[in-house]
C-alpha cells in the first residue's frame, strides 16, 4: 500500500543527472519513509553522492524531480533548515577546537549554542571538546561532522559514509546513535560500504548500480527474495558427499565448505532433507536454514567484486 506524501521524508521520480554523455544517475525512483533509517548502497561510482547532492540542492538534476520533507528539490530553501547533512567529509577550521568549530557553525546557522556540548557528548567527543581539530583522528573528525549535521535538530539527516575511519567500537557507537535518532523520529538516509552495519540498522534500502536503482524497499523484503541456504553437518564428515548427492537428486544444488554441506533450498525443505538423510543412514548433527547476508546479496545483485 503506497505511503502518502506526508509520510515520506524523501521521494524521487525519474531523477537523472548527466555529465556530458555520462549518466551519473539515471531515472531513479525511490521513497524514504519518515522516522526510519534508510541505507543507500552501491559500488563506488554508482551515483550515491551525486544523488545526495541533488537532494540537498547542491547540484541541479538533468531530469526528473524529487521532494524532501514534502518540498520540491528545485526549491531547497523551503526544507534545508530542517535537514542535517555530511557529504564527502566534514570541513572545519584546523586551529579551532571541536567545540569552537561547532559554535561557529551554530552562530552562522542561527542555532542555539547550548546544544554544542550536548551534541559533542552524544557523538563521543565530550572529553575532547577543547582539543584542536587538527589533533583529531579521522574517526573523531567524522564524529564532529555528524555533530555539526545535528545542529539544526533536523527532521532528516543525510550522511555520506559516516563511519569512515572509525574503529569497531566507534562504528558501533555511530550505529547506536543513528538507530536512536530514528527511534526519536529523525529520518536517517545513510550511505555506507559497511553492509553488515547497514543491515543491522536499516529499515529500508536503496541500492544503486551504475546510476540505476536496482532495489528500493524494506531490507527484510530484499533478503527474503534471495535464495536461502541450508547448512548441514553430519556426525561423520565422510557422509557429506552422499548428502550432496541426495540433495541434487531432489533438485537442490549444494557444495561442501569445510565440514559443512551448503545446500540451496527453502527453510521448509530442511525437514525433508533430514528425513532423506536419515533414510540413507546419515545422522545429521546440524541442520540450519539461513538467508544470505546483505553483503552476499549486494555482491550478487551489483556484480561488485567481479
Amino acid at each position: 500500500m503506497p505511503l502518502e506524501a506526508r509520510e515520506l521524508a524523501i521521494s524521487v521520480t525519474d531523477l537523472t543527472k548527466h555529465y556530458g554523455e555520462r549518466a551519473a544517475v539515471s531515472h531513479a525512483n525511490f521513497d524514504v519513509p519518515m522516522g526510519t533509517v534508510c541505507g543507500f548502497v552501491g559500488p563506488n561510482g554508482s551515483g550515491k553522492t551525486t544523488t545526495m547532492r541533488m537532494l540537498l540542492g547542491l547540484i541541479s538534476p538533468s531530469g526528473g524531480n524529487g521532494k524532501v520533507l514534502g518540498e520540491p528539490i528545485s526549491d531547497p530553501a523551503k526544507y534545508l533548515d530542517r535537514v542535517g547533512a555530511m557529504i564527502e567529509g566534514p570541513a572545519f577550521y584546523p586551529s579551532l577546537s571541536g567545540a569552537e568549530n561547532l559554535k561557529v557553525l551554530a552562530t552562522l546557522g542561527g542555532h542555539s549554542l547550548d546544544q554544542v556540548q550536548v551534541l559533542l557528548d552524544r557523538v563521543g567527543l565530550g572529553d575532547r571538546a577543547k582539543s584542536k581539530y587538527k589533533t583529531y583522528s579521522l574517526g573523531m573528525k567524522q564524529r564532529l561532522g555528524i555533530a555539526a549535521a545535528l545542529l539544526p535538530n533536523p527532521q532528516l539527516l543525510i550522511l555520506d559514509e559516516p563511519t569512515n575511519g572509525l574503529d569497531p567500537a566507534g562504528i558501533q557507537e555511530i550505529r547506536d546513535l543513528l538507530r536512536s535518532l530514528a527511534n526519536e523520529g529523525t529520518t536517517v538516509f545513510v550511505s555506507s560500504h559497511l553492509l553488515a552495519e547497514i543491515e543491522m540498522i536499516s529499515d529500508s534500502l536503496v541500492m544503486l548500480r551504475q546510476g540505476e536503482v536496482i532495489f528500493a524497499g524494506k531490507t527484510q523484503d530484499l533478503l527474503l527474495q534471495q535464495q536461502p541456504t541450508i547448512l548441514a553437518r553430519s556426525e561423520d564428515p565422510k557422509d557429506l558427499p552422499r548428502l550432496i548427492q541426495i540433495a541434487r537428486e531432489a533438485g537442490h544444488e549444494g557444495s561442501i565448505i569445510g565440514s559443512v554441506a551448503h545446500i540451496l533450498g527453502p527453510r521448509e525443505w530442511a525437514s525433508t532433507l533430514n528425513k532423506l538423510a536419515f533414510d540413507s543412514g546419515i545422522t545429521l548433527a546440524q541442520l540450519s536454514p539461513v538467508l544470505p547476508s546483505l553483503e552476499e546479496t549486494f555482491f550478487e545483485m551489483t556484480g561488485a567484486g567481479e
